[in-house]
């Protein structure tokens, strides 16, 4: 495992990281997850993502119990902050009162006594920035958080957050967007912002939804038991790429795959990697044995001739299909 500095502080993360966005608490049992957790301490990883809204709160307990008797000083244990999490009328946005019940309870079910970086999950319209970044500042000045960022939040928003951070002498070091070959709104303009203020991107779904692991084949049943199946959380989100024109471009990837002696899943990490501006790459699992295929893109590095023969087959039905260029709808 390879590790890059999260944005422009010097915290190092690990290339891959793990996620457990609809995974644990959901699609797999505790014991599974806890399998798959402690593969990616196995395979090298050691930056572990989550938020308090996944699973219904249950993500981080699971994740929590995964990490317990790990040595806390060797992890990177990222949450995050927004969603609804309860039925009170405060509690989901960003305003003070939510942030400060959040960051305890996402703590006490992580078993944690700071995370080391906590995320606004989305921008509140209905809360003064200064309010939430006043909020995130007695976080870290408590010990609670050491550093600060955000989750799809646009570049104007980050700019905004990224002033007065400075203004109250804290670090906001991350974003973290869907970015994919196949998905590149930050492209435009959230990577140049970050690049000049020192943001790094923390991605989720770079194999958009493992439809770039090439498993998926136009005109045929997903297979059974694989995310496009599950009713109960994949099938919505990875819609968007299911369609046979998407499908049969991913394939013409295969050759490029093997020729480069990679795997689809690895040629997709890799490319995600390429980009300067991407710290991690979030993947997650529901069994062990799919982490070790993916740890296996850090440290790739694809040559430009490479690259630039991906983005031939893949540009043009990206730049085509208005389900690949809108920005995500408001969900966790």
């Amino acid at each position: 495992m390879e590790f890059r500095h999260l944005g422009r502080s010097g915290l190092l993360v690990s290339e891959i990281s793990y996620g457990n966005w609809i995974t644990h608490g959901s699609q797999v049992e505790a014991d599974q997850a806890t399998a798959c957790v402690h593969a990616a301490l196995d395979f090298g990883i050691t930056t572990f993502d989550t938020a308090d809204v996944y699973a219904g709160t249950r993500a981080e307990v699971v994740l929590g119990d995964a990490l317990k008797g790990q040595n806390r000083d060797g992890l990177e244990i990222f949450t995050k902050v927004y969603w609804r999490t309860g039925p009170g009328r405060n509690d989901s946005g960003l305003s003070r009162k939510h942030i400060m019940k959040s960051i305890d309870g996402s703590l006490r079910r992580l078993q944690t006594d700071h995370v080391d970086l906590y995320q606004a999950h989305r921008y509140d319209e209905h809360t003064p920035l200064e309010e939430t970044m006043e909020a995130f500042a007695d976080v870290v000045r408590s010990g609670k958080a050491l550093y600060i960022g955000v989750s799809e939040w646009r570049a104007d928003q980050i700019r905004a957050a990224a002033a007065l951070a400075k203004e109250l002498h804290i670090q906001l070091v991350s974003n973290q967007p869907q970015y994919s070959a196949l998905y590149r709104v930050i492209e435009a303009e959230v990577i140049p912002v970050s690049e000049e203020l020192g943001l790094g991107q923390v991605v989720f779904s770079p194999l958009a939804q493992g439809v770039l692991t090439g498993k998926y084949k136009p005109g045929q049943a997903p297979p059974a038991g694989s995310r496009a199946t599950d009713e109960k959380s994949g099938k919505n989100f990875i819609s968007r790429f299911m369609r046979d024109e998407v499908l049969e471009t991913v394939q013409q990837l295969r050759p490029l795959a093997d020729q480069a002696g990679l795997s689809m899943a690895q040629l997709g990490l890799a490319w995600v990697l390429a980009n300067p501006n991407v710290s991690s790459a979030i993947v997650g699992a529901t069994r062990p044995e799919q982490l070790e295929d993916n740890v296996k893109a850090s440290g790739v590095r694809l040559d430009a001739e490479l690259v630039k023969r991906i983005d031939e087959i893949v540009e043009p039905i990206v730049q085509r299909d208005p389900a690949l260029t809108q920005s995500p709808a408001e969900r966790p």
